[in-house]
């Protein structure tokens, strides 16, 4: 089956609609992976959230930082950021359906030998490790106590990775690597401050899939969340978030054939932090 991996949507669901129809047009039952950043900033997240979730089965993604986000504002656990744009869905009569539903995705999948995160993997991971651990905060996300972690959930610490991490530590670690990572030091100790293109770096950081002895160097990991990055094309790599909502495109790619499709795409946001 054709498949097809598509970057950061933050609400742009005209924009979704645009793709999609191109997509079909080549092959109208592909599989569509959406890596994550499915809501937020852009001005349809409503319509873009129930779009998601109406494809049912023809779709899989995993979550990026914006859809956590929203259901830690959804609990209450924090306030909406000036620039977010999730009022429609917490006042939507069936937003209890999709957030459910939203809080029941994964961090991290397989798909044909793919991997697929939102934002990044730590150089000490391999893709069944990082399986592994993705699948440990989902089981937490879908459990009874999914809003005592969204509570413990945020922070920078720690930000280097330890098999020895236990409890919130070991959580928030896990999450912030699969949906804040861009930057780290060669051994694995994350930044969360730079938000430039990968040769802006500041002295010392390499960009996470430049690490050293990286355990997925040889997988195919396909991710989004750095728009400055753009389109990034590698023969292990896909990097797929081209700043839809900051006035680039959408994109997608057929993870077969490594053919490109994309949909311009007006500004939503002003230039300024991506996160």
């Amino acid at each position: 089956m054709t498949t097809y991996a598509i970057g950061d949507l933050q609400g742009c669901h005209t924009q979704l609609l645009a793709l999609l129809d191109k997509i079909d047009a080549i092959a109208p039952h592909a599989q569509l992976i959406f890596v994550g950043d499915i809501v937020n900033r852009g001005p349809k997240s409503l319509a873009t959230l129930r779009h998601i979730y109406g494809l049912k089965q023809r779709a899989r993604i995993v979550l990026g930082n914006h859809d956590l986000n929203l259901l830690a504002v959804a609990c209450g656990l924090r306030k909406p950021h000036h620039a977010d744009t999730l009022a429609d869905i917490l006042a939507a009569h069936d937003r209890e359906e999709l957030l459910s539903w939203l809080r029941h995705q994964p961090l991290a999948l397989e798909q044909d030998g793919y991997l697929c995160v939102h934002a990044g993997i730590l150089p000490q991971w391999s893709m069944q490790q990082t399986l592994a651990l993705s699948r440990e905060v989902e089981i937490v996300l879908q459990s009874e106590s999914w809003v005592a972690f969204l509570q413990q959930m945020y922070g920078n610490q720690p930000a280097r990775w330890d098999d020895n991490l236990q409890g919130a530590d070991r959580l928030r670690c896990i999450v912030n690597a699969l949906t804040r990572l861009r930057f780290c030091l060669p051994d694995g100790n994350m930044d969360f401050t730079t938000t430039e293109a990968a040769e802006n770096a500041p002295a010392g950081l390499l960009p996470w899939f430049d690490c050293p002895d990286r355990k997925t160097a040889d997988s195919t990991v396909v991710f989004g969340h750095w728009s400055t990055l753009g389109l990034l094309m590698r023969p292990k790599l896909l990097g797929l978030d081209t700043g839809c909502v900051w006035g680039g495109k959408l994109t997608a790619v057929n993870l077969q054939d490594r053919t490109v499709i994309q949909v311009a795409c007006p500004q939503h946001q002003r230039p300024g932090k991506k996160n």
